[in-house]
């Protein structure tokens, strides 16, 4: 079983940034394919970013150009950094892994494992 911890959401005024982690453990995949997704309430939940295990990046277009995503393999953690944060990130931020390691999708139903996830919250 894949464990995934996420960390860093918070509340933050529009203009601001944030940097999220997700620490992996457990019986996890070698480099495996993650990525982090958001969700609102009543809404489908959307990929933001994804990483596949050789580092390449893949980013939903209402981030492009804000969000950094990034990964540390010794460390067995995922990060994405947020910047110009806008009310419209305003969402519960998770963490999903998938041993699919070439795979870079932003599709929810690719990914395997989850995290509970980390709410991030943005003031106009």
């Amino acid at each position: 079983q894949v464990q995934l911890l996420e960390s860093g959401g918070d509340s933050v005024q529009a203009g601001g940034s944030l940097r999220l982690s997700c620490a992996a453990s457990g019986n996890t995949p070698s480099r495996p394919s993650m990525g982090w997704f958001r969700q609102i309430p009543g809404k489908e939940r959307e990929g933001v970013a994804v990483i596949n295990g050789v580092g390449s990046p893949g980013y939903a277009e209402s981030v492009k150009g804000r969000f950094t995503i990034s990964r540390d393999n010794r460390k067995n953690t995922l990060y994405l950094q947020m910047d110009s944060l806008e009310p419209a990130d305003t969402a519960m931020y998770l963490c999903a892994a998938e041993p699919r390691w070439w795979l870079v999708s932003l599709a929810p139903a690719d990914f395997h494992y989850w995290g509970q996830g980390t709410q991030v919250t943005v003031s106009s």
